[in-house]
């Protein structure tokens, strides 16, 4: 059905109202996962639609044990047969549907609908119980020391977790269907005296006009919606399955975008130095938080610029000072420097791949393959030199050491660029990459926020605290790039 057509009403005459499931969603002829129970109540017949496998069946079971239990002594003649049944309905979620158009959506979402002849007006009860896992901490946002909870594919499981850290009045959690088939559920949740309402307002028109079939790639589709990347590699939003890092950007005034069926929340608006930061920084005491974030610093700097600086001084050693003169291949090979490591670098990607789609007691045994057996085999007949391998290693750990795997991606293709510009322009092919890329990330908007920001533009007191991880206490202001409505954390 398109938004412009008409809601169809729901008959008083239960046989048209099943009819109408038959004809659209096949109950009974082609979706054997669709029922119907019948049942009379104070003389008035009443179908129960249920989805199976989406409904908690004892709920139902109860709530049918409490229709058919009512007396019937005195009720044959009541006009109130939708008032009497709503009110024997014990449960919490309880709401009226107008027409069947409305049943349909809630009917296929899990909810139950109770239909009774002579009424126009249906009953919806929540009894939803989607298959799914518990909270675990999530593989890719381990940490020594701290929670092990982590978001799930229930959206209902992750409002729950983000609840229990932020028990606030004013977080507000704004639920919205998208996708014209699959009627995707998405939550907008901000804290209302804390975030830009211009932002939750430009996220809810971005949202309310998505116009697709359905979100099968779930929160990975609402980003390429509300950002409009395209083939920018560089990722304009962030992503967590941690509730006490969603919740934490919910009090500097971020707004978190949640998506049914998936376990990963999108926060915006971020910019780099956000993709930068780890949960563990935060888990350590500031002297600890602050050397861990520069070892990051490095690792991820060198997965940029060290092999394409060490490819430079093979091309020209004359750059090389004297005590760094042992800086280069010390053999010759017939194979270029430059192939070798692309075919290094491919080879690491080919492994990760691989790792991934490989059970986890095999993938172990594979690494300890490729490291032993591929590589060493590589070197001694003469395939790669020695020293590609391990720089090639060093800025792949480095990649492996970037908090955000959207964020170490980009970087990689940015590596291999700088590679081929230095292949063919030596130092000025070097220094203009190095310096169109730095333009390039400052040209970088995401939902009207600088990304290189507190950099560019510059702002010395953020940027002091992206460098040094500050205590707790010592941090009273929300970042500026939010523009929160409350700018001090903790009360005057």
């Amino acid at each position: 059905m398109t938004k412009t057509q008409s809601k169809t009403p729901i008959s008083v005459e239960v046989q048209e109202n099943n009819a109408y499931f038959k004809e659209h969603i096949g109950m009974g002829t082609g979706s054997f996962d669709i029922g119907v129970r019948k049942i009379k109540v104070v003389n008035k017949e009443v179908n129960v639609y249920f989805l199976n496998g989406l409904c908690d069946t004892a709920y139902i079971i109860q709530l049918l044990k409490e229709l058919i239990n009512i007396d019937p002594k005195g009720q044959e003649s009541t006009p109130h047969a939708l008032s009497l049944i709503e009110n024997k309905l014990a449960h919490q979620s309880v709401s009226k549907v107008k027409n069947l158009d409305e049943t349909v959506d809630k009917l296929l979402s899990g909810v139950i609908v109770f239909l009774i002849e002579g009424e126009d007006t249906g009953i919806a009860v929540d009894v939803r119980s989607y298959p799914g896992r518990q909270p675990q901490e999530p593989d890719t946002e381990k940490v020594v020391r701290g929670a092990r909870d982590g978001y799930t594919e229930n959206l209902i499981v992750n409002t729950g977790l983000t609840r229990r850290r932020i028990r606030d009045e004013r977080l507000r959690n704004e639920i919205l269907q998208i996708g014209e088939r699959s009627k995707t559920d998405v939550c907008i949740s901000y804290i209302k005296d804390v975030a830009d309402p211009g932002l939750v307002e430009v996220l809810k028109k971005e949202l309310q006009a998505i116009e697709i079939d359905g979100l099968t790639m779930a929160d990975k589709t609402i980003e390429e919606f509300i950002v409009k990347q395209g083939f920018n590699p560089y990722p304009l939003v962030r992503y967590t399955e941690r509730p006490d890092v969603a919740a934490n950007h919910l009090l500097e005034g971020h707004v978190i975008i949640m998506v049914d069926t998936s376990p990963s929340v999108i926060i915006t608006p971020t910019t780099f130095f956000h993709h930068v930061q780890h949960a563990e920084e935060y888990r350590q005491a500031p002297a600890v938080g602050t050397f861990l974030r520069w070892v990051r610093f490095i690792g991820i700097m060198a997965s940029i610029f060290l092999l394409p600086l060490w490819f430079l001084f093979v091309k020209e050693p004359s750059l090389l000072p004297e005590v760094l003169s042992f800086i280069g291949p010390n053999e010759e090979s017939s194979i270029p420097v430059i192939v070798q490591i692309f075919l290094a670098d491919i080879g690491i990607e080919f492994l990760r791949m691989a790792a991934i789609h490989t059970p986890t007691p095999l993938s172990t045994a594979m690494g300890l393959i490729a490291a032993a057996l591929i590589g060493q085999i590589a070197i001694d007949v003469g395939l790669f030199v020695p020293e590609v391998i391990l720089y090639v290693s060093i800025a792949a750990i480095g990649s492996f050491a970037t908090p955000s795997y959207e964020l170490s991606v980009a970087n990689k293709i940015i590596r291999l660029v700088l590679l081929v510009f230095v292949a063919i322009f030596k130092t000025p092919g070097f220094i203009i990459a190095c310096t169109a890329y730095l333009l390039f990330l400052a040209s970088i908007r995401s939902l009207n926020t600088p990304y290189l920001w507190p950099f560019i533009p510059f702002n010395a007191s953020a940027l002091w605290q992206i460098i040094v991880r500050t205590s707790v206490p010592g941090a009273k202001l929300r970042p500026s790039i939010v523009h929160p409505q409350n700018q001090h954390k903790q009360p005057k």
